[in-house]
This record gives structure tokens, C-alpha cells and sequence, in this order.
């Protein structure tokens, strides 16, 4: 009985050290990993694909939100059309903005239960704002185009909806 006992023991410790070794050791992949891996791309690289894809120019806003990121990536997806650009922050998590554009004719439609404000952008088109799981949303339509600009609400002190509004107006250039 006590041989196995010990036999018992030694494997728990055995299985406790392992667990302690592998949690120790076991790193999360980097972003640069991740990424590509679920089909993010370069932001360049994603954008030429988009635009071979519809056979002309897609004007990006030059501004991004007051906030630090560590890694921005693309995406072209032919299943509904969408293009998308991601900003993250590795060190911080609430960093985290977004760019999708996708042609109107697939736009994503507005719910007025998400509808917090509505603004006019300098060209005089008129953008929506929204909250919608965890993120702050402004949606305008622009060249033919649906824009969605969207920012975590964690971070929702140091942009505003009037930061969003500036960053849209930055397209026209």
C-alpha cells in the first residue's frame, strides 16, 4: 500500500511540476503569429488586394485615434466584400480601433436602438454614432462606400465621438 502511495505522490508531484514548467514557459503567441494565422495580412498588401479586387482607389482617413498601438493589420475578404484595418495595443488591450469599408450595396444596416447621435462631416454627409458590444461605432457613406469607425468604449475618455468625426473628416483629401 504504501508503494503505491509513493508511486501516487511522485506522480502528482511529477504532474505538478509539468503544469508549473508548461505554465511558466507557455508564452502567448505574439500578434505577428496570430494574425496572419486567422488571415490579417499587411495593411498595404490587404488594401492592394481590395483594390484589384473593385478596380479602383480606396481613400483611407489620415488620422488615427489619440492613443498608442503597437500593431495595425489588414484584411480583403471576398465573402461579403469587406476590407478592414485593426490597431492594437499588445501592452495595453482597450487600444483597440478599427477601420471596415465594404461597398454600400453590402453596408450593414443601421439599428436605431444603437443610435446615440447623428453628425454632419464637412463633405455633408451624415454620420451615425453608435454603441454596439464594447465599442463605440461611427458609420458614414462616402464614394460609394460604407465606412465604420470603431473604437473600444474603454478608452471612450480619450476619444470621443468628435475625435471619430475628425478622423473621418481626414479623408478628404
Amino acid at each position: 500500500m504504501t508503494r503505491s502511495i509513493s508511486l501516487l505522490l511522485i506522480s502528482f508531484c511529477l504532474f505538478f511540476f509539468l503544469t508549473i514548467y508548461a505554465t511558466a514557459n507557455d508564452k502567448p503567441s505574439p500578434y505577428e503569429e496570430i494574425y496572419p494565422e486567422i488571415g490579417y495580412k499587411t495593411v498595404e498588401a490587404a488594401l492592394e488586394d481590395f483594390e484589384q479586387h473593385f478596380k479602383q482607389k480606396l481613400k483611407l482617413p489620415l488620422r488615427v485615434p489619440p492613443i498608442s498601438f503597437t500593431h495595425h493589420f489588414g484584411r480583403f475578404g471576398d465573402i461579403n466584400d469587406s476590407f478592414e484595418v485593426t490597431f492594437i495595443n499588445d501592452q495595453l488591450s482597450e487600444n483597440h480601433y478599427k477601420i471596415d469599408v465594404r461597398p454600400i450595396k453590402n453596408n450593414i444596416p443601421i439599428r436605431e436602438k444603437y443610435v446615440v447621435k447623428t453628425f454632419e462631416l464637412k463633405n455633408g454627409s451624415v454620420a451615425t454614432y453608435m454603441t454596439i458590444s464594447g465599442f463605440n461605432v461611427l458609420v458614414f457613406e462616402r464614394d460609394d462606400w460604407q465606412y465604420m469607425l470603431s473604437i473600444d468604449k474603454r478608452v471612450s475618455d480619450k476619444v470621443t465621438p468628435e475625435t471619430l468625426i475628425d478622423i473621418a473628416n481626414s479623408i478628404d483629401y
